[in-house]
């Protein structure tokens, strides 16, 4: 290869090997985070990103809190549906843990959110960072769990937790938490605002992307979200954005639907309903699986804005809880845009047709990579015919680059005038040298479209086909001895096909362009080798399908290069 080839493949090379410490150093053990001095920032401050501790304290590994030891006796009561367990604790009056009835995690263990070493779900917190979490008296209906205690100011809190009714006969992760606060006292009793935990939410498998654990809050419809990232430190770039690691997060909003602690298949979302949060708060924590397991959880809380209760009157907050699996369709059914969660960016409306197409064969195949690989053959089928025309138009460019290479060496030093004269020499012949990049611009959002989809699509879970175990991970069958490195069959499969198309693909472009795209295969390996089995699949499938297309394109007649008349003399 010349000189400027062999620069593009270095510096694909460079930028592929960063991408990979970036991911590694994203997966790597992270120092445990730490709390601020007690205090309480009111909620109608000034907004702020992060308050600094001026006397950091250390937290404890694998805990996302450190609450006092409590001076009484834990009692738990179980609240249950055909879907969800909730595990509710006198420790705060919320709930400690919520098991998914019907999602396994490894080792045939059920998926619970929230840790049991974070404050429950639903607790009311004075200041998150500081949480204490106060003795509630417990009882239990048989269709709901009560919690009641009163304060020293004489304030009674009665909370009271109940699943929704719903039509629908599965599904049903949503709870509601009722909240009354009655003044007993004397005296009036104001508050500036005071903070409902999330829980926390943290990787299911230790191959999950960290960007996906994350707080997330929505207004108008729009979600903001920060991910584990965010507390870390960063040197920044050649000194420009540098900042040492931050122990929280904490924002004064404007007016929030919702707010959520989220993994990458698995959220716990709180909705107040009578009246919006005003501030968002999260920290960091570290999860040690294990000398090569640890992995970064986060959990949260929102704000709610200040209240002032009269002697004898009484406050009411009602809260919509879900906490499941980020099942789409079912999201959607919600009423305050909660289906934002999943977090498909610019691609939402090509991620929603393709979620929802793929359901739609599932229910028909009932095999998830049956269904990937109907969803492949569907859309090859109907770029068919463009596909065909910009393969005609790439044997025309590879007929006419005898004459391109001539005008290349008459005129290699006016790259200006050579320029002009194969755009002529195009024009003459009626081709159309971009033709054959159009079914690449249109997959181009299809693929990001996937990426995006199969990246959550907690309905691929634990699916399997073939020796793919699931569906929703690398399908990694062995590793190699000393080095450790996955054997992942289908991406190898993938890199296979993609060389076997480029070796059928006429040869077009000038010869740098060429030695440079040889190495795409090779490109596309090392990004896609870790991804997610199913969408190895679908482009693995989408190469043979293009490979079968070549061969029924190459058994027509060559193209003939024929002069198109110019415009003027054109018959009518």
């Amino acid at each position: 290869m010349d000189r400027t080839a062999w620069i593009v493949v270095a510096l694909c090379v460079i930028g592929l090997v960063v991408w990979e410490f970036y991911l590694a150093k994203q997966m790597a053990p992270r120092p445990a985070s730490v709390t601020s001095a007690p205090g309480r920032p009111s909620l109608s401050a000034t907004p702020a990103i992060v308050a600094p501790s001026p006397l950091p304290t250390p937290v404890a590994e694998a805990s996302p809190g450190s609450a006092p030891t409590p001076s009484f006796t834990e009692k738990i009561e179980t609240l249950r549906n055909s879907d969800v367990e909730l595990r509710l604790t006198n420790r705060g009056g919320g709930i400690k843990e919520a098991v998914l009835l019907k999602q396994i995690a490894e080792k045939g263990q059920r998926v619970v959110l929230n840790s049991d070493r974070s404050a429950p779900i639903g607790a009311i917190l004075e200041q998150p960072s500081t949480a204490t979490l106060p003795e509630f008296t417990a009882s239990a209906q048989s269709d709901s769990v009560q919690f009641e205690r009163t304060t020293d100011e004489q304030i009674a809190i009665r909370k009271k937790f109940f699943f929704e009714k719903s039509p629908e006969n599965k599904d049903n992760y949503v709870i509601e938490m009722d909240i009354d606060l009655e003044n007993r006292g004397d005296k009036p009793y104001q508050s500036s605002g005071y903070f409902v935990a999330l829980g926390s939410a943290a990787p299911i498998h230790p191959r999950d992307y960290p960007s996906y654990t994350r707080l997330v809050w929505c207004i108008d419809g729009r979600p903001k979200a920060i991910d584990v990232g965010w507390f870390g430190s960063s040197s920044g770039f050649l000194g420009v954005g540098q900042h040492p690691g931050r122990p929280y997060f904490q924002q004064s909003i404007a007016g929030a639907e919702w707010v959520a602690v989220s993994n990458q298949f698995f959220t716990t979302l709180m909705v107040p309903l009578t009246a919006k949060a005003t501030g968002v708060w999260g920290q960091r924590f570290d999860i040690d699986r294990g000398p090569d397991q640890k992995l970064l959880g986060i959990e949260g809380a929102l704000g709610m804005p200040a209240l002032e209760l009269q002697p004898g009157q009484t406050y009411s907050a009602r809260f919509e809880i879900y906490a499941g699996p980020k099942l789409y369709h079912r999201l959607a059914q919600l009423r305050h845009n909660e289906a934002e969660v999943m977090d498909f960016g610019i691609f939402k409306v090509v991620c929603q047709f393709l979620l929802n197409f793929m359901n739609l064969l599932h229910s028909w195949f009932h095999d998830y990579g049956l269904a990937i690989l109907a969803l492949t053959t569907i859309i090859k089928l109907t770029l068919w015919p463009i596909q065909n025309k910009a393969n005609r138009s790439m044997r025309q460019m590879a007929a006419l680059s005898p004459k391109v290479q001539e005008l290349r060496d008459k005129y290699k030093d006016d790259p200006t005038r050579m320029n002009q004269e194969m755009m002529k020499l195009y024009k003459q012949y009626g081709i159309n040298p971009v033709g054959g990049c159009l079914p690449m611009m249109i997959q181009i959002p299809i693929f990001f479209g996937l990426f995006k989809m199969l990246g959550q699509a907690v309905e691929l879970r634990n699916s399997q086909f073939l020796w793919v175990k699931d569906l929703s991970q690398p399908d990694t069958v062995a590793h190699l001895p000393y080095l450790g490195w996955p054997i992942n069959i289908i991406p190898l499969c993938m890199a296979a096909t993609q060389i076997w198309l480029m070796a059928m693909t006429p040869k077009t472009g000038d010869p740098t362009q060429r030695r440079v795209m040889m190495f795409t295969p090779l490109i596309f390996l090392f990004i896609c080798y870790n991804f997610a089995a199913a969408l190895a699949l679908y482009y693995t499938a989408q190469n043979l399908f293009s490979i079968l297309q070549f061969y029924q394109n190459k058994r027509q007649p060559t193209p003939t290069l024929e002069k198109v008349a110019p415009a003027g003399k054109r018959k009518r």
